[in-house]
């Protein structure tokens, strides 16, 4: 239930040790990291997604899907490290990276329904951690991101199935059509395949900056303050509150200057508007940094 305390005695041992190798020990991580968790935690909601999906992958690897298996398994390896070190940074008491720093944060939020928790996963998965690992993974094989463009959108078939399973399974049922509106809303505006082709982007951009490490070293922390930002949105609570949670796993994230933490049902928190020529404030300036845009 929202507000569960967490445990995490279990994912703080997993957390810590040597970092998956292969596809089949990265499907271990996963599975000993759900275990540790209570399973309404919005972490524990994207890591039985996440297994769903490379469980997906693994299957294809030698069923004659790609045309070079071992880069896509080297990739699926090398793209899960970044989630389980953000999964260890957490369970140590310090922080993710900013695109994985809502879900940590808010995992206990309540009014927040699974579907949301699995998206804002996906989210900071997607449009961060896959560009730089696509990048990561080109310059350890020393190829170019061409040599796996075409492996890395057959992936998008698979994923979209996986996609469908879990959107059907987590949408609410007929005795939460409150939410369901919002719900819908929200599906529509974000997809794995559009997340996927965004991500292809950032890794062309990170490609052609990779040999201007400070310009490379900036877009990336561009990219990670803006894809925590839509983090945020994802989480907005789209149902009542059920009253405060209890633990870590219901720290506040609001930052400065921030409104109240829930919403009406199915609404999104009115724009506070600022009186004619005033000048942002301290929460403003933070936002901005937060984002990675330079501020005026």
């Amino acid at each position: 239930m929202p507000g569960t305390a967490v445990d995490r005695t279990t994912t703080v041992v997993t957390a810590s040790a040597t970092e998956a190798s292969t596809v089949e020990e990265v499907l271990g991580r996963l599975r000993e990291i759900g275990a540790g968790l209570p399973p309404a935690d919005g972490v524990a909601v994207f890591n039985r997604l996440y297994c769903d999906v490379t469980e997906a992958v693994r299957d294809q690897l030698d069923g004659g899907c790609f045309a070079d298996p071992s880069a896509m398994a080297e990739l699926d390896v090398v793209f899960a490290g970044r989630y389980l070190r953000a999964v260890a940074a957490d369970a140590a008491g310090q922080e993710p990276p900013a695109c994985w720093r809502p879900l940590f944060a808010l995992r206990a939020r309540p009014g927040v329904h699974p579907l949301q928790f699995a998206l804002a996963g996906m989210n900071a998965h997607i449009q961060h951690d896959l560009p730089l690992a696509v990048v990561d993974t080109c310059r350890r094989r020393g190829c170019e991101p061409a040599g796996i463009e075409e492996d890395y959108h057959r992936i998008n078939g698979v994923l979209a199935e996986v996609e469908t399973a879990v959107r059907e399974r987590l949408m609410p049922g007929p005795d939460l059509l409150e939410r369901a509106e919002p719900l819908t809303h929200m599906l529509g505006t974000w997809s794995v395949g559009a997340a996927r082709e965004t991500a292809w982007s950032a890794v062309r951009a990170l490609w052609e900056l990779r040999h201007l490490p400070g310009a490379a070293r900036a877009f990336a922390a561009a990219l990670d303050g803006s894809v925590g930002l839509l983090g945020r949105a994802l989480l907005i609570p789209l149902g009542p509150d059920d009253g405060p949670g209890h633990g870590r796993g219901d720290r506040r994230d609001d930052g400065p200057g921030a409104g109240p933490r829930t919403a009406p049902v199915g609404r999104l928190p009115e724009a506070r508007n600022r009186p004619t020529g005033e000048s942002a404030g301290a929460g403003d300036q933070a936002q901005l940094e937060c984002s990675g845009l330079p501020s005026a």
